[in-house]
């Protein structure tokens, strides 16, 4: 086995391992049978279980637009929908995992994220990256949502979501938290889609009030624009 290979199966076995059983609980031990390799090898690469640890939490961060965001981005064209298609990543993990598992950089967070700086900066560069990924899909979305919308401020508030509904469904082992935290979330869009609707149509009664009937193509629709909403799920 090459050294990439080597050093990538320890990270592969690793994150799985810290994922199902936590940072702390996962020995080095487990890691080296696990990863069919020798404390040599591991220890080439990382000179410590912290390092590990920083190796593991650099991988996701690396990985999270080919492993998260462009998958949920091919699985549907819509902007809002993608918010709900990565919504529905998370809970099929706790799906599969009868509520045992769901967000692994959240578990890390709360596990490490206050003793270990580097650990804490990269987790934070994670949460940062991943809701740069939802802010745009809002920007995307355009005239679909209100105009003073600060589009920032709601997609860290889909990551909390998303983090508090995952968290919630583990506690009580059942998807029943999850999907009510979601519905709300849902419900909340759909405020703002019908405000920034009412505003279009606000907007385009006082251009005929102001006689601008010019016909410019920059005046805004008065009727729902398309995929406003296509009912994901319940939700």
């Amino acid at each position: 086995m090459k050294g990439g290979d080597t050093r990538d199966r320890i990270l592969e076995v690793a994150a799985r391992l810290f994922h199902e059983q936590g940072f702390e609980a996962t020995t080095v031990a487990t890691i080296l049978r696990t990863a069919r390799v020798n404390s040599g090898s591991l220890y080439h690469f990382f000179p410590s279980k912290g390092a590990l640890l920083v190796g593991v939490l650099e991988r996701y961060v690396e990985s999270l637009p080919s492993a998260v965001l462009e998958p949920t981005e091919m699985a549907t064209g819509d902007p809002i929908e993608r918010v709900f298609a990565l919504l529905e990543v998370y809970r099929r993990r706790l799906l599969v995992s009868d509520c045992t598992r769901g967000s692994p950089i959240g578990d890390l967070a709360l596990e490490v994220g206050s003793r270990d700086p580097h650990a804490r900066a990269l987790i934070e560069a994670y949460f940062s990256a991943w809701a740069d990924g939802v802010r745009g899909w809002l920007e995307a979305a355009g005239a679909r949502l209100p105009a003073d919308l600060d589009r920032s401020a709601l997609a860290r508030f889909v990551l909390a979501v998303m983090e508090g509904a995952v968290m919630q469904a583990r506690v009580a082992g059942t998807l029943e938290p999850f999907d009510v935290s979601v519905a709300r979330l849902r419900s909340h869009l759909d405020l703002l889609l019908e405000r920034a609707r009412r505003e279009r149509g606000e907007a385009e009664r006082e251009g005929v009030i102001t006689g601008d009937d010019s016909g410019s193509s920059d005046r805004l629709p008065e009727k729902a624009m398309p995929g406003e909403h296509t009912g994901w799920r319940a939700w």
